[in-house]
């Protein structure tokens, strides 16, 4: 297929669609799809609040248009799913809406299309889930009706250095002329190159791992910052101190939520396990990072009363309920936990957040905001996600929010070790 017959359609318009979505519709006619009636009106009218792509980004995209009818994307002859994967309350893979795409998929698929997943999965998942449910519902024969492809996301939200374009795109196919067709494809929007892996699985599981290992890693860390704590030594000047060595892993201590790297390692270990694999460090890292919110909370309260602030009717200020800084994403933020943790000890909590949506917050997690904390308000403030304009507000500038006398904790080491009282 050649470039000038690309009709595109991006099913999932998040922090993955829409930027793809833009991107393809600068030079092909691009149909982006969701089923969310409020984004496509917002799209429509020129805003993304995931702030992931500017106004004039989406002016730019003159091939670009927008939908919710499932009947306009039989028009187009490559998909490109982008749906989120979650995990369900018992921490297994909830692949429903990645089969709801493939199954809306399925009813306008014609021979000759191609199907492209981008969502993280396990391996296997493309071609043992997904295109089963396409065969099922389109009455079409995979790899002779149509083709599949597989190129998992690597957008980092709120990263405006290293976008997509700029991100090397793993990219593969389910024949080897459709995997030619999938890297040419993302080769004409991705400034950085590709790279076309062996297989569907092979780029499924080079997926899966990058966050794993990334998550690995800061369970690591944390584990030093809960064994430095009990023998009174700062962490931060111990990974400053070793990080003078050339191969030392930069790697901090923090909670670790949003939508990858506190989830994706979970669909490996059950792929891992239905084929007998008993993934024990993958699962350890797991238990290490889950419970950090724990320990903070609790960490926050013993060394409250330790400083002799009465807990009867005290208030605590965090700072912060986005994954991370300077994001709006608040899916899977280990914040939440938190605020739980401290709110079991019976302190009134109040969260402010200057990135995040508070309307959105409110839907989906049932917390209210608070616009702006007032000075001289709280008994103990914890700085939880360094938004660049809480920390141009300096320690002191954060310190004016607490009592005269209050607890300052500074989760992720922003300011001096002496400006704070604990240091996770």
């Amino acid at each position: 297929m050649d470039g000038k017959d690309y009709k595109i359609a991006v099913i999932g318009l998040g922090y993955v669609g829409l930027p793809l979505a833009v991107e393809f519709g600068q030079q092909y006619d691009t149909l982006g799809y969701d089923i969310s009636s409020a984004r496509l009106a917002e799209l429509k009218a020129g805003h993304d609040i995931t702030q992931e792509v500017s106004e004039s980004e989406l002016q730019s995209a003159h091939h670009l248009k927008f939908t919710g009818s499932l009947s306009d994307l039989q028009a187009a002859n490559i998909y490109i799913v982008t749906v989120p994967t979650p995990i369900d309350a018992n921490k297994q893979p909830d692949l429903t809406p990645l089969l709801s795409a493939s199954k809306a998929v399925g009813e306008v698929l014609s021979p000759g299309d191609t199907v492209i997943y981008e969502s993280t999965v396990y391996p296997g998942t493309t071609e043992e889930d997904c295109v089963p449910v396409l065969e099922q519902v389109s009455g079409l024969s995979f790899n002779i009706d149509f083709f599949v492809g597989y190129s998992p996301e690597r957008i980092n939200p709120g990263d405006k250095e290293r976008r997509l374009r700029d991100i090397l795109k793993i990219t593969s196919g389910s024949t080897p002329e459709i995997a030619e067709q999938v890297d040419r494809l993302y080769s004409s929007i991705i400034t950085a190159g590709t790279y076309r892996a062996e297989s569907i699985k092979v780029a499924e599981a080079a997926k899966i791992i990058e966050n794993t290992q990334r998550d690995m890693n800061i369970a690591v860390v944390n584990e030093f910052a809960l064994i430095f704590h009990k023998l009174g030594i700062d962490t931060d000047q111990v990974l400053k101190a070793a990080g003078t060595k050339w191969n030392f892993l930069p790697f901090r201590p923090g909670l670790v939520g949003g939508h990858c790297i506190g989830v994706d390692p979970y669909y490996l270990a059950h792929k891992a396990k239905s084929v007998g694999y008993q993934p024990d460090v993958i699962m350890s890292g797991r238990i290490i990072n889950d419970g950090m919110a724990a320990h903070v909370g609790s960490s926050m309260i013993k060394a409250m009363l330790h400083q002799q602030i009465n807990l009867v009717g005290a208030r605590i200020l965090i700072m912060g309920l986005a994954f991370k800084e300077n994001c709006p994403d608040f899916r899977n933020t280990k914040v939440v936990d938190l605020i739980q943790v401290l709110q079991g000890y019976g302190v009134t909590v109040d969260i402010c957040d200057s990135w995040v949506d508070q309307q959105a917050v409110e839907a989906e997690l049932g917390l209210t905001l608070i616009e702006q904390p007032e000075h001289g308000t709280y008994d103990g403030i914890l700085l939880a996600v360094p938004h660049q304009d809480y920390i141009e507000l300096g320690a002191p500038g954060v310190r004016r929010f607490g009592k005269s006398e209050h607890f300052f904790y500074d989760l992720k080491s922003v300011f001096n070790k002496n400006e704070s009282d604990m240091r996770l």
